[in-house]
């Protein structure tokens, strides 16, 4: 019998931000693995409307963690870094791996650098993987230093379907920062596309967050 991997998506664009380029590659490899996916973009509009999640917005993506619970999932990831709050609620309330795409990726960045940047392109992702970061960090009992870059405009760009604007502000905003950090981390799902060299490793969500995935999908050997 197949597992099943539940995807929660906060944006209806996720077909092209997560599952063409991530998710089907991945199962081509993993094809023991079933996909689910679960896509409310009022969690991501309210959010941003409102800037950062409300209760409200936690609540309901607890309770479609646990709906995908219930349909069967044997672990769940949350491909939204700015809801990253609801994955560590729900943890004690279902029985299954939950995590957020960005936490695979906040655990590479701490013990790669001392000096973290993060670079976003909304502005409601950019506390919420700062946070991330710092906890990993405590965690670690490492002190670091991070700087954060928000440009919206690129985001902006992004909506109106000019892809290669988009790129064109991030890269620049990369080579920015990269002046400054030991480490980039890119934490939205729609940033995870980008390609560029630059002085200091940048790190991205798409792929270490399936890896997490297959991680805790494989069996416990005894």
């Amino acid at each position: 019998m197949k597992k099943r991997l539940a995807l929660i998506h906060t944006v209806h664009w996720y077909t092209k931000s997560v599952i063409e380029p991530f998710a089907k590659p991945w199962q081509a490899e993993n094809p023991g693995v079933e996909l689910i996916n679960l896509m409310d973009d009022s969690l991501l509009s309210d959010s941003l409307a409102n800037g950062g999640p409300t209760e409200a917005v936690l609540d309901r993506l607890v309770s479609y963690i646990r709906a995908a619970e219930r349909a069967g999932a044997d672990a769940i990831m949350v491909t939204c870094t700015t809801v990253g709050e609801a994955s560590r609620r729900a943890r004690p309330l279902v029985s299954v791996p939950v995590f957020n795409i960005d936490e695979p990726m906040a655990r590479e960045a701490v013990q790669r650098g001392n000096v973290l940047g993060i670079l976003a392109t909304v502005p409601t992702s950019a506390p919420a993987t700062r946070y991330l970061l710092e906890t990993e960090a405590a965690a670690l009992g490492k002190p670091v230093e991070i700087h954060a870059v928000i440009n919206e405009e690129a985001f902006q760009r992004l909506l109106a379907g000019d892809r290669a604007g988009h790129d064109e502000l991030v890269r620049a905003e990369l080579d920015r920062l990269a002046g400054y950090v030991d480490v980039i981390v890119l934490g939205q799902i729609s940033l995870s596309q980008i390609r560029h060299e630059c002085r200091v490793p940048i790190l991205q969500v798409g792929h270490s967050g399936f890896a997490e995935a297959k991680r805790l999908l494989q069996p416990v050997e005894a």
